[in-house]
């Protein structure tokens, strides 16, 4: 989609020309064909009525996904979003599907196979791994986990029968940042389909196709929608990628619905603002983590004490508001958890983030991890507590904080 024109009211504009900001704020519009409104409207239709038996002959020459033939195929508010996802990913079409997760499983069974190989980056999202060790184990495709700072070691894991190669970076829980390029440069080599879960950095701080990519896969629930009151997928290829894609995007049915898309693009058009104060809030918040004694270890790659730091500056452009910090294991017990969280007044418990609230959760890396042992050499351990900042004052995140380790230290 990169290098296409769309409209910002009485004139159209090269996306090429503007910053990212711009583009988030302006792709997939087109006033004109909407009666002059800025936002496209919600199309409601499964049935789409031709005006002539020549145009429903002509509609079967459209590949589904390029017009208006079907409402699970697409509408012109399904369009839009797509498009303007695809320009700031810098991909060549996206589509769209009802969860993060079908984002995930709808491209490995659109390009995997019975008898296929899987690499899988060890610290992916865990139901990515249920649906590897249950759905593609039934269906004859075995996956190998890869530790997640293999870099261009990936190459002594790679069969003649493998087909895809997945990355998640940061990782999910631990935030390992992977050495993308070096990985995307064994794949191409090999002819292994790459794809990565661009969630945490959004269109806006990860650019997978410059990194040469061939699939980006996107939990739309988050940043994107920002909201915290819709889930949906989105998927973008490359050009090459597409047809594989767009094949199995129509035989499993995957589509989202009008309403949470016309969400979605709402959401998208304040993602710039709203990550920047997730990303600022986000390291704030970190660096007084770091001075807290019952802190052990800070899990945040865009925090220069991260061992992922070096890759994360070469590679991203920004960072969200989603972390994690461990705690010393004396203060880790369930009575110390229940005496930390129970009472914050900002900090929900609750399993999603990217919204615009704060979070705050335990987690268990070691049990969704095979490849390699967590806490890993030169991580401490103790209890991971991912944490996710939102919009609120940071002076009242802090606040709430420090009461929080307050009542922990009273245990």
């Amino acid at each position: 989609m990169a290098g296409s024109e769309f409209e910002t009211g009485s004139r159209s504009v090269s996306q090429q020309a503007l910053t990212d900001e711009s583009v988030a704020v302006t792709a997939g519009r087109s006033p004109s064909a909407h009666h002059g409104t800025v936002n496209p409207p919600v199309y409601h239709a499964s049935t789409i009525l031709m005006d002539s038996y020549a145009a429903l002959r002509d509609a079967h020459k459209i590949r589904p996904g390029d017009g208006i033939t079907y409402g699970v195929h697409g509408t012109p508010g399904t369009y839009a979003f797509e498009e303007a996802v695809a320009a700031l990913e810098g991909g060549y079409r996206t589509r769209l599907c009802s969860s993060g997760l079908t984002a995930v499983t709808g491209p490995l069974l659109s390009y995997l196979s019975a008898g296929d190989h899987l690499l899988m980056v060890d610290s992916v999202y865990g139901p990515t791994r249920r649906f590897c060790e249950g759905t593609l184990r039934r269906m004859g495709i075995e996956t190998t986990y890869y530790d997640p700072l293999i870099g261009e070691g990936i190459a002594a894991l790679i069969r003649p029968n493998t087909r895809v190669i997945f990355l998640e970076s940061p990782g999910s829980w631990t935030f390992e940042v992977q050495d993308i390029p070096a990985i995307v440069a064994v794949a191409q080599e090999a002819g292994i389909w790459t794809m990565i879960d661009n969630t945490w950095a959004s269109p806006l701080y990860f650019k997978p196709f410059a990194h040469g990519v061939d699939v980006s896969i996107q939990a739309a629930t988050k940043y994107i929608a920002g909201h915290s009151d819709l889930v949906m997928g989105a998927v973008t290829t490359s050009e090459r990628a597409y047809p594989l894609l767009q094949k199995g995007w129509m035989e499993l049915g995957l589509c989202a619905s009008p309403d949470d898309v016309y969400l979605a693009m709402r959401g998208l058009r304040t993602i710039a603002p709203r990550l920047r104060q997730h990303w600022a809030n986000g390291l704030a918040v970190a660096d007084w983590l770091t001075r807290q004694p019952e802190v052990v270890d800070l899990l945040h790659p865009a925090h220069p004490d991260d061992p992922g730091h070096a890759l994360w500056s070469r590679d991203f452009l920004g960072a969200c508001g989603l972390f994690a910090f461990t705690l010393h294991p004396s203060v880790s017990s369930d009575a110390h958890l229940s005496a930390f969280l129970d009472q914050m007044a900002l900090f929900g418990m609750g399993y999603s983030w990217g919204g615009f609230e704060s979070l705050l959760l335990p987690t268990d890396p070691a049990s969704i991890r095979s490849a390699v042992r967590w806490p890993r050499a030169g991580r401490a351990e103790g209890k991971v507590m991912r944490i996710h900042i939102g919009l609120e004052g940071l002076d009242d995140l802090l606040l709430d904080l420090d009461r929080g380790f307050a009542r922990l230290r009273a245990v």
